[in-house]
């Protein structure tokens, strides 16, 4: 088949980038013929609220990636639009994650399709975002009358298309594995590069740090009674700040946990993501909204327990006791888990766990979603 992807990818930085150039590489390898078309301009800069959009990693070699989409001028949604209708490609793949990109893709989808042979198929991580504005169902409703089918990574995003569709077929299967941030070392390796005590334990929180993602919540659970007698416990932050900065510093000063925090709050380069989970214990994810993520998968590719928290998605993807803690999102509960990991010596025993659990998160499940809605279609 000829496919046209929509979305993010290389010199643009981050999972949704990451998960496209890899779903591109993973339908390349099963015989298809696949272009992806990233932005020109994805965010202005005034409404993005990190240090920068873009990579300093190698563009993948085997990817076709067009940076042809302007997300805020309307000309460049139609000629875009004309372009992919004259290509007349078999399959759209576009991704959904934000109200903020329903027009420009919407409006290209709309076009695209004139052609009598395109379909479009939308992955949709979220449909109504963690922080929601004023607009954002309007804006949601005008894409998802463009789309074909929808895949769900997430029950919560599947139950929420219905606030939008109820005609076009749906799909959830599960987020697949990132398994190209490098391989698995050993622990006290990874300290060594990360220029770690080898001699501490580590928490990991890695990722974009937002509001919704409960960084506060894991703070204060360190500062928990149960917690003081872990002396060598220390919580790597690993991540750029994308909500309030002094927030978050100001709870480490106020709960004196300085000597307890590992601050590594730029972008962590993707050659580097493997050190920061090989390094861990347990990656911690103190979420108070969610749907699917990332870090989960991450953790799956290089064997590591999780924390998270019962919201959105979260319990779907991590068997609690098992490969790791599904807790209520306070800072009571995230500190019994913590307790009972160290206290129990539980690493072990859930890193087998997680091993076992890691097959049903393939890249085949998720292109063969995509083809079992595109088929209903022929």
């Amino acid at each position: 088949m000829y496919i046209i992807l929509i979305g993010p990818a290389h010199p643009y930085r981050g999972g949704i980038a990451a998960l496209n150039e890899r779903l591109a590489d993973q339908l390349i390898k099963e015989g298809h013929k696949v272009e992806i078309y990233s932005f020109s301009l994805q965010y202005p800069g005034l409404l993005f609220p990190g240090k920068t959009q873009y990579t300093d990693s190698v563009a993948p070699k085997n990817l076709v990636i067009y940076r042809a989409i302007n997300s805020i001028n309307p000309f460049n949604w139609i000629s875009t639009g004309l372009k992919i209708r004259k290509r007349k490609p078999d399959l759209l793949i576009v991704r959904y994650w934000l109200p903020f990109m329903a027009p420009s893709t919407g409006t290209i989808c709309r076009i695209a399709r004139k052609n009598k042979k395109t379909k479009s198929i939308a992955i949709t991580d979220n449909i109504l975002p963690h922080e929601s504005r004023p607009g954002d169902k309007f804006l949601t409703r005008y894409f998802t009358k463009s789309i074909d089918g929808f895949i769900a990574m997430s029950k919560s995003v599947f139950n929420n298309l219905d606030i939008f569709t109820n005609k076009q077929p749906k799909r959830l299967t599960p987020h697949p594995i990132y398994d190209h941030y490098g391989e698995i070392i050993p622990k006290q390796a990874a300290k060594e590069k990360l220029l770690l005590n080898p001699d501490y334990n580590y928490l990991l929180f890695f990722g974009f740090i937002r509001e919704y993602k409960g960084l506060d919540l894991l703070l204060e659970a360190l500062t928990q009674k149960k917690l003081k007698q872990f002396a060598n416990l220390k919580l790597i932050i690993a991540g750029e700040f994308y909500s309030n900065e002094e927030k978050y510093l100001n709870l480490i000063k106020k709960y004196n946990l300085e000597n307890k925090i590992i601050l590594r709050t730029d972008y962590i380069p993707e050659d580097q993501v493997n050190l920061f989970f090989c390094a861990s214990d347990l990656i911690t994810q103190p979420y108070k909204a969610a749907t699917q993520s990332g870090v989960t998968q991450i953790s799956y590719h290089f064997h590591k327990p999780m924390l998270v928290t019962n919201v959105g998605g979260l319990p779907e993807i991590v068997e609690d006791q098992k490969c790791g803690y599904v807790v209520e999102p306070n800072p009571e509960a995230i500190s019994s888990a913590i307790y009972d990991f160290y206290m129990n010596k539980r690493e072990n025993e859930m890193i087998n766990e997680v091993i076992k659990a890691k097959e049903k998160f393939s890249w085949k499940n998720l292109t063969q979603t995509i083809f079992d809605v595109y088929n209903l279609w022929i």
